[in-house]
Protein backbone atom coordinates (compact mmCIF):
# COMPACT_ATOMS: atom_id res chain seq x y z
CA UNK A 1 0.00 0.00 0.00
CA UNK A 2 1.27 3.50 -0.80
CA UNK A 3 2.47 5.84 1.92
CA UNK A 4 -0.11 8.19 3.43
CA UNK A 5 -0.31 11.50 1.56
CA UNK A 6 -2.21 14.59 2.80
CA UNK A 7 -2.86 15.69 -0.78
CA UNK A 8 -4.31 12.34 -1.92
CA UNK A 9 -5.82 10.32 0.89
CA UNK A 10 -8.90 10.99 3.07
CA UNK A 11 -7.97 12.09 6.56
CA UNK A 12 -9.13 14.09 9.54
CA UNK A 13 -7.49 17.34 10.66
CA UNK A 14 -7.60 18.68 14.21
CA UNK A 15 -8.41 22.27 15.11
CA UNK A 16 -6.55 23.09 18.33
CA UNK A 17 -8.57 26.30 18.84
CA UNK A 18 -11.93 24.50 18.95
CA UNK A 19 -10.84 20.92 19.71
CA UNK A 20 -12.89 19.73 16.75
CA UNK A 21 -12.04 17.64 13.72
CA UNK A 22 -12.75 18.08 10.01
CA UNK A 23 -12.81 15.33 7.38
CA UNK A 24 -10.71 16.13 4.27
CA UNK A 25 -11.35 14.09 1.10
CA UNK A 26 -8.84 15.29 -1.52
CA UNK A 27 -9.28 12.18 -3.69
CA UNK A 28 -12.79 13.40 -4.62
CA UNK A 29 -11.31 16.03 -6.89
CA UNK A 30 -8.25 15.12 -8.89
CA UNK A 31 -7.89 18.73 -9.92
CA UNK A 32 -7.65 21.17 -6.99
CA UNK A 33 -9.24 23.88 -9.14
CA UNK A 34 -12.57 23.48 -10.97
CA UNK A 35 -13.67 27.08 -10.94
CA UNK A 36 -15.35 29.24 -13.49
CA UNK A 37 -15.11 32.97 -14.00
CA UNK A 38 -18.22 35.08 -13.75
CA UNK A 39 -18.83 38.13 -15.95
CA UNK A 40 -18.04 41.43 -14.29
CA UNK A 41 -21.11 43.31 -13.02
CA UNK A 42 -22.60 45.52 -15.73
CA UNK A 43 -23.12 48.49 -13.44
CA UNK A 44 -21.60 49.82 -10.28
CA UNK A 45 -23.69 51.10 -7.43
CA UNK A 46 -23.93 54.88 -7.09
CA UNK A 47 -21.67 56.68 -4.62
CA UNK A 48 -24.81 57.89 -2.84
CA UNK A 49 -28.14 56.06 -2.84
CA UNK A 50 -31.08 58.18 -1.66
CA UNK A 51 -32.90 55.02 -0.56
CA UNK A 52 -29.99 53.65 1.51
CA UNK A 53 -30.48 54.05 5.26
CA UNK A 54 -26.69 54.01 5.82
CA UNK A 55 -25.69 56.75 3.36
CA UNK A 56 -24.80 60.20 4.72
CA UNK A 57 -27.76 62.50 5.28
CA UNK A 58 -30.37 59.79 4.77
CA UNK A 59 -33.08 58.68 7.17
CA UNK A 60 -32.39 55.33 8.85
CA UNK A 61 -34.86 52.50 9.18
CA UNK A 62 -35.50 53.44 12.81
CA UNK A 63 -36.35 57.05 11.96
CA UNK A 64 -33.12 58.84 12.93
CA UNK A 65 -31.17 60.70 10.25
CA UNK A 66 -27.47 60.13 9.52
CA UNK A 67 -25.15 63.12 9.64
CA UNK A 68 -23.23 64.08 6.50
CA UNK A 69 -20.28 61.97 7.59
CA UNK A 70 -17.12 61.94 5.48
CA UNK A 71 -15.16 59.04 6.99
CA UNK A 72 -16.34 56.24 9.26
CA UNK A 73 -19.60 56.57 11.16
CA UNK A 74 -20.76 54.58 14.21
CA UNK A 75 -24.26 54.45 15.67
CA UNK A 76 -26.34 52.23 17.93
CA UNK A 77 -28.22 49.64 15.89
CA UNK A 78 -31.86 50.66 15.46
CA UNK A 79 -32.95 47.00 15.64
CA UNK A 80 -30.42 45.63 18.12
CA UNK A 81 -30.23 41.93 19.01
CA UNK A 82 -28.88 42.86 22.45
CA UNK A 83 -30.23 45.61 24.70
CA UNK A 84 -28.64 47.35 27.70
CA UNK A 85 -30.33 47.20 31.09
CA UNK A 86 -32.07 43.85 30.68
CA UNK A 87 -33.25 42.88 34.19
CA UNK A 88 -31.36 39.92 35.66
CA UNK A 89 -33.25 36.70 35.70
CA UNK A 90 -33.29 33.04 34.76
CA UNK A 91 -35.66 30.28 33.75
CA UNK A 92 -34.92 26.65 34.57
CA UNK A 93 -36.70 23.33 34.85
CA UNK A 94 -35.26 20.04 36.06
CA UNK A 95 -35.86 16.61 34.58
CA UNK A 96 -37.09 13.59 36.48
CA UNK A 97 -33.54 12.75 37.63
CA UNK A 98 -32.67 16.26 38.75
CA UNK A 99 -30.73 17.50 35.73
CA UNK A 100 -31.37 21.03 34.42
CA UNK A 101 -32.95 20.40 31.02
CA UNK A 102 -34.56 23.79 30.38
CA UNK A 103 -32.29 26.70 31.22
CA UNK A 104 -32.26 30.34 30.14
CA UNK A 105 -30.47 33.37 31.55
CA UNK A 106 -31.06 37.06 30.87
CA UNK A 107 -28.45 38.63 28.56
CA UNK A 108 -27.86 42.34 28.10
CA UNK A 109 -25.51 44.12 25.74
CA UNK A 110 -24.99 46.71 23.04
CA UNK A 111 -25.16 46.51 19.25
CA UNK A 112 -23.58 49.13 17.00
CA UNK A 113 -23.17 49.61 13.26
CA UNK A 114 -19.86 50.82 11.78
CA UNK A 115 -20.14 52.45 8.35
CA UNK A 116 -16.72 52.02 6.76
CA UNK A 117 -17.13 54.77 4.17
CA UNK A 118 -19.67 57.37 3.01
CA UNK A 119 -19.29 55.98 -0.53
CA UNK A 120 -22.17 53.55 -1.13
CA UNK A 121 -20.42 51.98 -4.13
CA UNK A 122 -17.38 50.62 -2.30
CA UNK A 123 -16.38 47.52 -0.37
CA UNK A 124 -13.27 47.09 1.78
CA UNK A 125 -11.53 45.56 -1.24
CA UNK A 126 -12.17 48.77 -3.18
CA UNK A 127 -11.32 51.23 -0.42
CA UNK A 128 -7.88 52.83 -0.22
CA UNK A 129 -5.58 51.28 2.38
CA UNK A 130 -5.36 54.53 4.46
CA UNK A 131 -9.18 54.54 4.64
CA UNK A 132 -9.16 50.92 5.84
CA UNK A 133 -6.66 52.04 8.49
CA UNK A 134 -9.38 54.45 9.65
CA UNK A 135 -11.72 51.47 10.07
CA UNK A 136 -9.08 49.62 12.12
CA UNK A 137 -8.73 52.68 14.37
CA UNK A 138 -12.49 52.82 14.90
CA UNK A 139 -12.59 49.13 15.77
CA UNK A 140 -9.89 49.69 18.38
CA UNK A 141 -11.64 52.76 19.80
CA UNK A 142 -14.97 50.99 20.01
CA UNK A 143 -13.40 47.97 21.69
CA UNK A 144 -11.91 50.25 24.35
CA UNK A 145 -15.03 52.38 24.80
CA UNK A 146 -17.59 49.58 24.94
CA UNK A 147 -15.31 47.17 26.77
CA UNK A 148 -14.76 49.70 29.57
CA UNK A 149 -18.41 49.35 30.59
CA UNK A 150 -18.76 47.22 33.74
CA UNK A 151 -21.69 45.32 32.20
CA UNK A 152 -19.75 44.22 29.08
CA UNK A 153 -17.41 41.23 29.07
CA UNK A 154 -16.88 40.68 25.36
CA UNK A 155 -16.83 42.90 22.26
CA UNK A 156 -17.42 41.05 18.99
CA UNK A 157 -16.46 43.00 15.86
CA UNK A 158 -17.64 41.44 12.59
CA UNK A 159 -18.67 42.03 8.99
CA UNK A 160 -21.23 40.15 6.91
CA UNK A 161 -20.54 40.89 3.25
CA UNK A 162 -23.02 39.91 0.56
CA UNK A 163 -26.71 39.01 0.51
CA UNK A 164 -25.99 35.28 0.81
CA UNK A 165 -24.32 36.00 4.17
CA UNK A 166 -27.42 37.75 5.45
CA UNK A 167 -26.29 41.30 4.74
CA UNK A 168 -29.44 43.36 4.14
CA UNK A 169 -27.68 46.48 2.83
CA UNK A 170 -24.71 46.66 0.38
CA UNK A 171 -23.37 49.91 1.86
CA UNK A 172 -19.86 49.16 3.25
CA UNK A 173 -20.40 48.47 6.92
CA UNK A 174 -19.83 46.05 9.77
CA UNK A 175 -21.25 45.51 13.21
CA UNK A 176 -20.25 45.30 16.85
CA UNK A 177 -22.21 43.15 19.28
CA UNK A 178 -21.03 43.41 22.88
CA UNK A 179 -22.25 40.90 25.47
CA UNK A 180 -22.57 40.76 29.23
CA UNK A 181 -21.12 37.24 28.91
CA UNK A 182 -18.38 35.80 26.69
CA UNK A 183 -20.04 34.11 23.66
CA UNK A 184 -19.35 30.43 23.14
CA UNK A 185 -16.94 30.62 20.16
CA UNK A 186 -14.46 33.06 21.77
CA UNK A 187 -15.00 31.36 25.12
CA UNK A 188 -13.97 28.03 23.60
CA UNK A 189 -10.94 29.59 21.89
CA UNK A 190 -9.96 31.35 25.08
CA UNK A 191 -10.08 28.10 27.04
CA UNK A 192 -7.96 26.21 24.52
CA UNK A 193 -5.38 29.02 24.46
CA UNK A 194 -5.29 29.07 28.28
CA UNK A 195 -4.89 25.29 28.41
CA UNK A 196 -2.07 25.39 25.86
CA UNK A 197 -0.26 28.09 27.83
CA UNK A 198 -0.67 26.10 31.04
CA UNK A 199 0.64 22.86 29.51
CA UNK A 200 3.38 24.21 27.25
CA UNK A 201 4.33 27.58 28.71
CA UNK A 202 3.76 29.47 25.47
CA UNK A 203 1.13 30.89 23.15
CA UNK A 204 -0.83 28.51 20.92
CA UNK A 205 -1.17 30.96 18.03
CA UNK A 206 2.37 32.32 18.31
CA UNK A 207 3.58 28.74 17.90
CA UNK A 208 1.13 28.19 15.05
CA UNK A 209 2.28 31.31 13.18
CA UNK A 210 5.88 30.15 13.56
CA UNK A 211 5.02 26.73 12.10
CA UNK A 212 3.10 28.18 9.17
CA UNK A 213 5.77 30.73 8.28
CA UNK A 214 8.36 27.94 8.36
CA UNK A 215 6.32 25.55 6.17
CA UNK A 216 4.94 28.28 3.84
CA UNK A 217 2.32 25.93 2.31
CA UNK A 218 -0.83 27.79 3.39
CA UNK A 219 0.18 31.48 3.45
CA UNK A 220 -1.89 33.75 1.22
CA UNK A 221 -0.21 37.10 1.92
CA UNK A 222 1.83 38.68 4.68
CA UNK A 223 3.77 41.71 5.83
CA UNK A 224 6.00 42.58 8.76
CA UNK A 225 3.18 42.52 11.32
CA UNK A 226 0.43 40.17 10.02
CA UNK A 227 0.03 36.84 8.22
CA UNK A 228 -3.06 35.80 6.26
CA UNK A 229 -3.27 32.04 5.76
CA UNK A 230 -5.66 29.21 5.09
CA UNK A 231 -5.57 27.33 8.40
CA UNK A 232 -4.50 23.70 8.35
CA UNK A 233 -7.92 22.79 9.77
CA UNK A 234 -10.04 25.09 7.53
CA UNK A 235 -13.70 24.12 7.12
CA UNK A 236 -14.90 26.62 4.53
CA UNK A 237 -13.38 26.27 1.01
CA UNK A 238 -11.39 29.53 1.09
CA UNK A 239 -11.41 30.17 4.82
CA UNK A 240 -8.58 32.45 6.00
CA UNK A 241 -7.14 33.45 9.35
CA UNK A 242 -5.35 36.77 9.80
CA UNK A 243 -2.90 36.61 12.72
CA UNK A 244 -0.62 39.18 14.30
CA UNK A 245 3.04 38.22 14.35
CA UNK A 246 3.57 39.95 17.68
CA UNK A 247 1.78 38.55 20.70
CA UNK A 248 -0.94 41.10 21.33
CA UNK A 249 -4.32 40.32 22.82
CA UNK A 250 -6.51 43.07 21.36
CA UNK A 251 -6.64 45.74 18.66
CA UNK A 252 -5.83 48.72 20.92
CA UNK A 253 -2.42 47.15 21.66
CA UNK A 254 -1.34 47.54 18.02
CA UNK A 255 1.01 50.44 17.34
CA UNK A 256 0.63 52.72 14.33
CA UNK A 257 2.78 50.61 12.01
CA UNK A 258 0.91 47.44 12.97
CA UNK A 259 -2.45 49.10 12.32
CA UNK A 260 -1.20 50.13 8.89
CA UNK A 261 -0.09 46.53 8.35
CA UNK A 262 -3.49 45.14 9.32
CA UNK A 263 -5.19 47.52 6.87
CA UNK A 264 -2.71 46.41 4.20
CA UNK A 265 -3.46 42.71 4.72
CA UNK A 266 -7.23 43.30 4.73
CA UNK A 267 -6.96 45.18 1.43
CA UNK A 268 -4.77 42.54 -0.21
CA UNK A 269 -6.81 39.57 1.02
CA UNK A 270 -10.23 40.97 0.12
CA UNK A 271 -8.93 41.97 -3.33
CA UNK A 272 -7.76 38.41 -3.88
CA UNK A 273 -11.18 37.14 -2.82
CA UNK A 274 -12.88 39.36 -5.43
CA UNK A 275 -10.42 38.22 -8.11
CA UNK A 276 -11.08 34.53 -7.41
CA UNK A 277 -14.44 34.51 -9.23
CA UNK A 278 -14.44 38.10 -10.53
CA UNK A 279 -17.28 39.12 -8.24
CA UNK A 280 -17.71 41.06 -5.03
CA UNK A 281 -16.84 38.04 -2.89
CA UNK A 282 -19.18 37.31 0.06
CA UNK A 283 -17.89 36.34 3.49
CA UNK A 284 -18.38 36.61 7.21
CA UNK A 285 -15.39 38.09 9.03
CA UNK A 286 -14.92 38.39 12.77
CA UNK A 287 -12.12 39.64 15.02
CA UNK A 288 -11.37 37.51 18.07
CA UNK A 289 -9.57 39.20 20.92
CA UNK A 290 -9.27 39.33 24.70
CA UNK A 291 -12.50 39.50 26.74
CA UNK A 292 -13.15 42.79 28.54
CA UNK A 293 -13.89 41.24 31.93
CA UNK A 294 -11.03 42.92 33.80
CA UNK A 295 -8.79 39.83 33.69
CA UNK A 296 -5.37 40.17 31.94
CA UNK A 297 -5.81 37.08 29.70
CA UNK A 298 -2.14 36.62 28.72
CA UNK A 299 -3.16 33.54 26.72
CA UNK A 300 -5.14 35.54 24.13
CA UNK A 301 -3.62 36.19 20.70
CA UNK A 302 -5.34 38.65 18.34
CA UNK A 303 -6.68 37.11 15.12
CA UNK A 304 -9.53 37.36 12.62
CA UNK A 305 -11.51 34.66 10.82
CA UNK A 306 -12.82 34.95 7.26
CA UNK A 307 -15.53 32.43 6.33
CA UNK A 308 -16.54 32.69 2.62
CA UNK A 309 -19.20 30.27 1.30
CA UNK A 310 -18.23 30.10 -2.39
CA UNK A 311 -16.66 26.89 -3.66
CA UNK A 312 -16.34 26.71 -7.47
CA UNK A 313 -18.03 29.85 -8.80
CA UNK A 314 -20.15 32.80 -7.77
CA UNK A 315 -23.16 30.47 -7.65
CA UNK A 316 -21.70 27.23 -6.25
CA UNK A 317 -21.60 27.43 -2.46
CA UNK A 318 -20.35 25.25 0.35
CA UNK A 319 -23.32 24.06 2.37
CA UNK A 320 -23.30 22.23 5.68
CA UNK A 321 -25.74 19.41 4.96
CA UNK A 322 -26.11 15.68 5.50
CA UNK A 323 -22.91 14.24 6.91
CA UNK A 324 -21.60 17.68 7.82
CA UNK A 325 -24.63 18.54 9.93
CA UNK A 326 -25.07 15.11 11.44
CA UNK A 327 -21.52 13.81 11.82
CA UNK A 328 -18.50 16.00 11.01
CA UNK A 329 -17.53 19.00 8.83
CA UNK A 330 -15.98 17.84 5.53
CA UNK A 331 -14.15 19.37 2.56
CA UNK A 332 -12.67 18.11 -0.72
CA UNK A 333 -10.40 21.02 -1.66
CA UNK A 334 -7.38 20.86 0.62
CA UNK A 335 -6.32 23.97 2.56
CA UNK A 336 -3.01 23.84 0.71
CA UNK A 337 -4.72 23.96 -2.68
CA UNK A 338 -7.00 26.79 -1.56
CA UNK A 339 -4.05 28.80 -0.27
CA UNK A 340 -2.09 28.27 -3.48
CA UNK A 341 -5.00 29.50 -5.55
CA UNK A 342 -5.51 32.62 -3.43
CA UNK A 343 -1.80 33.38 -3.22
CA UNK A 344 -1.45 33.23 -7.02
CA UNK A 345 -4.11 35.87 -7.62
CA UNK A 346 -3.37 39.50 -8.41
CA UNK A 347 -3.63 42.17 -5.75
CA UNK A 348 -5.14 44.54 -8.33
CA UNK A 349 -8.92 44.10 -8.43
CA UNK A 350 -10.22 42.48 -11.62
CA UNK A 351 -12.23 45.52 -12.74
CA UNK A 352 -9.61 48.18 -11.95
CA UNK A 353 -8.99 50.68 -14.78
CA UNK A 354 -6.12 49.61 -17.04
Amino acid sequence: MSEFNLAQHPHRRYNPLTRQWILVSPHRTQRPWQGQLEPAPAERRPAHDPSCYLCPGNARAGGARNPDYTGTYVFDNDFAALLPGVPPGAYHRRGAHGGELLLARAESGICRVVCFSPDHSLTLAEMATPDIRGVVDVWAEQYDEIGARPDIRYVQIFENKGAMMGCSNPHPHGQIWANASVPQEPAMEGQTQADYRSRHGGCLLCDYVALETAERERIVCENDAFVALVPFWATWPYEVMVLSRRHVAALPELDGAERDALADVIKRLTTRYDNLFRVSFPYTMGVHQRPTDGVPHPEWHLHAHYYPPLLRSATVKKFMVGYEMLANPQRDLTPEAAAARLAALSEVRFDAPA
